[in-house]
C-alpha cells in the first residue's frame, strides 16, 4: 500500500516538472494547480472507493487535473488568445 502511494506522489512530482515546461506563467501556475487540485480530489475519493487506493485515485485525479489546468491556464493566456 505504501510503495502504490509514493510511487503515484513521484509520478505525480514528474508530472508536474514536465507539465510546467512552459514559459507562460499562466499556463505554468495552471497546469500545476489543477495538478495538485486533482490529486488531492483523486486521492479523496479514492480512499473512499471500494477496489480504488488513494494513490491510484490521486494520479489518475492528479493527470485530469493537470490537463483541465492546462486548458484554463491557455485560456488566460494573452499568447494563446485569438487576435481580434
Amino acid at each position: 500500500m505504501k510503495n502504490r502511494i509514493f510511487s503515484a506522489l513521484v509520478t505525480l512530482t514528474i508530472f508536474c516538472s514536465l507539465t510546467a515546461c512552459s514559459s507562460d506563467p499562466y499556463v505554468q501556475r495552471g497546469r500545476v494547480g489543477g495538478a495538485l487540485i486533482g490529486a488531492g480530489a483523486g486521492a479523496i475519493i479514492g480512499n473512499n472507493v471500494n477496489g480504488l487506493s488513494s494513490g491510484e485515485g490521486a494520479l489518475i485525479g492528479g493527470l485530469i487535473g493537470g490537463v483541465m489546468g492546462d486548458a484554463v491556464g491557455k485560456s488566460n493566456s494573452r499568447y494563446y488568445r485569438p487576435y481580434y
